[in-house]
């Protein structure tokens, strides 16, 4: 084995479901792929909740379980594809009383809970919209997407409704109904208890036509500049869920599937929600937080067999288990049933694909996607060699290229037109040929903001990659200024504008510095008010004020003080110049610095 490539074998009894990549790509056609589901009944349309959920519960399997749910502390109970028909019809018609129709968004805040897949479920049988949030996230974050996304329904529990909404609700108005789940809502005015109005709501629903053109999710991503952009995708985007699940993760009705992805973020509904349930697997979902023994207690206690999570999580067993365990591992923890792993959400390093197939006697299947795609685009499959480092290659219905990249890096459009770049190992834009069904439809009520994502019949994505004389992918980095950070995206421009509230703040830029284990890790650099130190002092106060006000996730994790931060002649922060300071590099083109460098 070389960490040039590493070859697999197929699991014994189980065939690949991309067993002939040249031959699946060439016959492929998304109309077919767009057979292989059900419909609602009828011929009334296309419904992501009607084909994750009741038309396995109509059928001979409404008795599997569906959600293998374990507490946090260790209990684990079961929901069967039957009996989250009926709890997820309840909902539909919950929202249904309170006057919650088609197109109005309904949010949750919740973590890993199973009222979250009925409150998903049940939005969508009702056709209305769902947007999840980050529970992490603070205050600030919080607001900003409930106003964004014109909320007319949050779910959430009343700890964090506590403490990150209630003392926000005045400036949202639309924000009509407020259901708690579990305990609390007696307590807090202006809200309702899910679980009273749940389990008096009828257990019948009929879901109403819906269009496969219909928005059915609201997924809010970070910009370097501006407000977050909420990314619209529409029922039709389950047929790509279901095939890229299919090729990509390879999963099979039996699997025992487990993504460790928060729901807040797009792979966490994707591929934590949507995708397994249509596919008709059992869901591992797992309420606590992250430890490296649970987590391996649970891949063998669970029998998973298809485990998708992040290289931050990968990166962090590889970090906390003892060398001298590793290779008793397999054994110690009975993970004979796992036989596909994978992770997306920022670069999979070398080593942690070689890591895998050492100790847990699989490689680990990197791939690539964003929440604009609503789905994998580019992926090391289950029966292909895959070469450590790299994303992989395009999916079946997918194409894919490089564009050569002008200095800015963004790729270079002349009177309208790009070019597509040939010759393998050339670093440019990664791009996308738009037309595959998950394809976000546009930015929430900023057409302007959607339509410069794409140029002369290409989606650009703002990812640098390169490809190899034989088709691989590798990513290179971002094009703009967006921090990947354990997995998420972070928009600079929101970390600044929370840090300039602080009284003490003149100015912030924000940098990702890289970092082993969580990728990069958000730096803000300061500018203080005349009359203020910049003392140790101040410098704990303004990571604990942006924690507070961001969340842990988004807030940065250092702080250095610079009363003379780069900027352009127009006043904006140099972040690119801010980056090479910090890491050493080249400081490039410097002609538009107010200053000297």
């Amino acid at each position: 084995m070389t960490w040039e490539t590493i070859r697999k074998d197929a699991t014994p009894g189980v065939t690949p479901n991309l067993a002939d990549y040249e031959r699946t790509r060439a016959d492929f056609t998304w109309s077919r792929a767009r057979a292989a589901l059900a419909g609602l009944p009828g011929g009334s349309g296309l419904n992501m909740a009607y084909e994750a959920v009741d038309r396995h519960a109509g059928a001979d399997r409404g008795g599997k379980v569906a959600l293998r749910c374990i507490g946090r502390d260790d209990t684990v109970s079961t929901v069967t594809y039957a009996e989250l028909a009926r709890r997820t019809a309840r909902f539909a018609n919950v929202l249904r009383s309170l006057g919650v129709g088609r197109g109005d968004v309904v949010f949750t805040l919740l973590g890993r809970c199973p009222e979250l897949y009925t409150a998903v479920l049940g939005t969508l049988k009702n056709a209305s919209v769902l947007c999840p949030l980050f529970s992490a996230f603070g205050p600030d974050p919080v607001e900003q997407r409930l106003r964004l996304g014109d909320a007319r329904v949050l779910v959430t529990t009343a700890s964090l409704y506590r403490r990150k909404v209630a003392d926000r609700r005045p400036s949202l108005p639309g924000l009509a109904h407020v259901l708690i789940v579990g305990p609390g809502s007696g307590e807090l005015p202006g809200t309702l208890s899910f679980d009273a109005l749940t389990a008096a709501a009828p257990e019948q629903f009929t879901i109403p036509p819906t269009s496969p053109e219909d928005m059915a999710l609201l997924h809010f991503t970070s910009g370097t500049t501006g407000a977050p952009k909420g990314a619209i995708h529409v029922h039709e985007a389950v047929v790509a869920h279901h095939a890229t699940a299919a090729y990509a993760l390879d999963l099979h009705s039996e699997d025992v599937y487990w993504c460790t992805a928060d729901p807040g973020w797009v792979t966490g509904m994707s591929y934590g929600i949507i995708a397994p349930l249509v596919h008709g697997v059992t869901l591992v979902v797992d309420e606590g937080d992250y430890d490296a023994r649970r987590w391996y207690r649970i891949l063998g206690e669970q029998r998973v067999s298809v485990w998708y999570t992040a290289p931050t999580a990968l990166r962090m067993l590889m970090r906390t288990t003892p060398r001298q365990e590793r290779h008793d591992l397999p054994v110690t923890y009975g993970l004979s049933a796992l036989r596909f792993v994978a992770s997306v959400g920022e670069p999979l390093n070398p080593e942690a694909v070689v890591w895998g197939q050492e100790v847990l006697g699989l490689p680990v299947h990197d791939n690539w996607w964003q929440t604009e795609t609503g789905c994998i685009m580019v992926a090391n499959f289950a029966a292909c060699e895959i070469r450590p480092g790299s994303m992989g290659r395009p999916l079946p219905g997918v194409e894919a290229a490089v564009l050569e990249r002008g200095e800015d890096g963004r790729a270079l459009i002349t009177d309208g037109k790009v070019t597509v770049l040939e010759k393998p190992g050339v670093e440019g834009e990664l791009a996308l040929r738009p037309g595959w069904p998950s394809m976000f439809r546009g930015y929430l009520n900023d057409k302007e903001r959607y339509e410069a994502a794409f140029a002369d019949g290409w989606y650009l994505t703002g990812d640098l990659a390169r490809r190899d004389e034989d088709g691989w992918f590798w990513f290179v980095g971002r094009a703009d200024d967006v921090i990947k950070s354990a997995g998420h995206l972070v928009g600079p421009f929101e970390v600044e504008s929370a840090l300039m509230e602080h009284p003490a703040v003149a100015e912030a830029g924000v940098i990702g510095r890289p970092d082993p284990v969580a990728g990069n890790i958000v730096k803000a650099f300061v500018s203080l008010r005349p009359g203020t130190e910049p003392t140790p002092a101040m410098k704990r106060e303004l990571l604990a004020f942006a924690r507070r006000r961001l969340g842990p996730a988004v807030a940065p994790r250092e702080i250095a003080f610079d009363q003379n931060l780069p900027r352009t002649r127009s006043g904006k922060v140099m972040r690119r110049l801010l980056r090479a300071r910090e890491l050493g590099l080249p400081t490039g083109d410097l002609s538009t610095l107010e200053g000297p460098a």
